[in-house]
């Protein structure tokens, strides 16, 4: 089946030619103008992948990816933006996106992009363990949950991934440029900088256990550590 994406783009022209792109490349594509028509289009489909320009009238692409991400934390989310301020890229990140693409790109990168994004969402699951104690913590990485007694939140998809290596690695150092390419497909500057925002947010997710720490092992990688009871 062709994977659906949904493609929020104000310029006409250029959505007109990514739809055509991506439709030639394989894909189910449905094309909005602004925001508002996304999230309807959202909630009245089914969509594999989010493929959002920041900057829309009537709902930019942030506010639109706050409502899927207040709804669903698993469909993926990359956006497209001529904005180039590291700012508007950890914001990005912040609300849960994906991956981030700064015009001017070619098809070419954006294909292999959305191919590594989609590669990451549905990869692999019956190869990961149904769950993994972290502390006092249940890790279920199939369902993107993390429970600790009666309450439980559920993770962005990425998250999940870099807790998922992190488990499999615990008390022992997750390499840094091996986790960027997993997750990420290369070791880039900024990809590593955006392991740095999803490292912090998932020590907020684990704070509530004092016996759980995420080092930074300097030249090495990081490592997640859980101090016997």
């Amino acid at each position: 089946m062709k994977s659906a994406v949904l493609l929020l783009e104000d310029d006409v022209n250029l959505g007109l030619i990514l739809q055509e792109h991506l439709e030639l490349n394989g894909f189910s594509v449905k094309l909005c103008a602004n925001g508002e028509e996304g999230y309807a289009a959202y909630r009245a489909g089914r969509f594999d992948l989010c493929l959002v320009d920041v900057m829309m009238p009537r709902k930019d692409g942030f506010s639109f990816a706050r409502d899927v991400r207040a709804r669903d934390e698993r469909t993926p989310i990359i956006f497209l933006t001529a904005k180039a301020m590291k700012e508007d890229r950890i914001e990005g990140l912040k609300i849960g996106a994906d991956d981030y693409l700064t015009k001017p790109f070619s098809v070419e990168e954006l294909l292999l992009r959305i191919r590594a994004v989609l590669r990451r969402s549905a990869r692999g699951d019956e190869s990961i363990p149904a769950a993994f104690t972290i502390g006092t913590y249940s890790f279920d990485p199939l369902k993107r949950t993390l429970r600790r007694g009666a309450k439980s939140v559920k993770l962005t998809a990425r998250e999940a991934d870099l807790l998922r290596l992190l488990c499999m690695h615990i008390n022992a150092t997750l390499d840094r440029s091996a986790a960027l390419k997993e997750l990420w497909g290369d070791d880039s500057y900024f990809n590593s900088r955006s392991m740095d925002v999803f490292i912090s947010r998932l020590r907020k997710r684990l704070s509530g256990d004092p016996k759980i720490e995420i080092l930074n092992v300097p030249t090495r990688g990081v490592k997640l550590v859980v101090s016997p009871p």
